[in-house]
């Protein structure tokens, strides 16, 4: 066995979704041999993917077929997260993609799937943030059990900025954690709009693969604010099958093509598709109507990035502040880990300048 060979194999061996061989696209590094043993290490888009076994598996049998039956084949991972990023400097500039997650009103469990996707990224091996953008109703504090905590302030080059809580591996940011959970937050749209800034630029984020924004229903003044203000690499639409929240959806959706926003949309997510009692975990009763999201994900040309169940373990760990990511509830957690999966494969599909068109194919 030669490198050569072994890079020949490999060139026969494509990353599924960006379409070229991993060879043409540099992501095999540190060919080793020694006898009938070889090892080398691939490069993945991010530390997230879900495809690692099924890259794996073609990589090992293209070396025993093309190269030696005989071959012991050891594949290892790394990753470098792309970005499409080209404004290093401004603002969050250690922040590889920023995923905004919205709705078009409230009450779908926007924020149930803004912290569950930050979760599974985490699982993945990204490093992650969640900030909750939700300036009126914040419930990032519940939702993951830091009720009464405060951020500590720290020193950075001379600038005092808010260290973010960590819980579960993630890094959380809310207004929550800065005002008494009894006291209303009544501001008018610049107070909001400047807290959402310095949830931005006084925040020490640090290095991060994905930041999970939470934002609030709606199209207002904060969504302006924050989509002006950083680099959003694409937003997700929250909905359930309702008609009344799918109109509401449309809204959202429109709101990201007007001129001066133009954010990308990665996809769009039904929440609350099907009821399914614990005791009959085969049973699917389609309380707010069936398939209206995959439906709307049609209709505007989007990715459509899964369905997930309306159970009462999702309510339950967030009230408790035990996100579904983190409990035992294995069908749940498979639907919001499939769901992660679409979001940085289409992110992926992005940032290698593939068409929304290709985007929707393969998703």
């Amino acid at each position: 066995m030669t490198k050569e060979k072994v890079l020949e194999a490999l060139s026969n061996v494509q990353e599924p979704d960006l379409g070229k061989d991993l060879v043409t696209l540099n992501m095999v590094k540190d060919i080793e041999i020694s006898g009938n043993q070889v090892s080398f290490t691939v490069v993945l888009t991010t530390p997230a993917c879900p495809l690692k076994e099924m890259i794996k598996n073609a990589c090992i049998n293209a070396i025993k077929i093309l190269v030696s039956k005989e071959a012991e084949v050891t594949v290892n991972f790394t990753s470098n997260t792309t970005t499409k990023r080209v404004d290093e400097g401004t603002v969050l500039p250690k922040v590889k993609n920023i995923i905004a997650v919205v709705s078009g009103k409230g009450g779908v469990g926007k924020s149930t799937v803004s912290a569950n996707l930050a979760l599974a990224l985490a699982q993945g091996g990204a490093k992650v943030g969640l900030m909750d953008a939700d300036i009126y109703g914040p419930s990032v504090p519940i939702m993951f059990g830091v009720r009464g905590e405060r951020p500590m302030m720290m020193d950075i080059e001379g600038k005092g900025m808010i260290i973010p809580l960590e819980r579960y591996g993630i890094k959380l940011m809310s207004i929550g954690l800065l005002v008494d959970e009894k006291n209303a937050v009544v501001w008018r749209g610049p107070m909001a709009s400047s807290a959402i800034r310095q949830f931005v630029t006084d925040v020490f984020w640090d290095e991060l693969d994905y930041l999970v924004v939470d934002m609030p229903p709606g199209t207002g003044d904060i969504h302006l604010t924050l989509m002006q203000t950083v680099p959003v690499t694409g937003a997700v639409i929250v909905t359930t099958p309702q008609d009344v929240a799918l109109a509401d959806a449309k809204k959202g959706i429109a709101m990201f093509g007007q001129a001066q926003l133009n954010i990308p949309i990665i996809g769009l997510v039904e929440n609350m598709s099907y009821f399914t009692p614990a005791e009959l975990p085969e049973n699917k009763y389609f309380i707010f109507g069936k398939d209206g999201g995959k439906r709307l994900a049609d209709e505007y040309d989007l990715p459509f990035l899964g369905q997930i169940p309306l159970v009462q373990s999702i309510r339950e760990g967030g009230d408790q502040g035990i996100p579904i990511m983190m409990s035992d509830d294995l069908i749940t957690k498979k639907a919001f880990e499939g769901f992660a999966s679409y979001v940085v494969r289409s992110i992926a599909m992005r940032n290698a300048n593939m068409g929304a068109e290709t985007i929707a194919a393969k998703v």
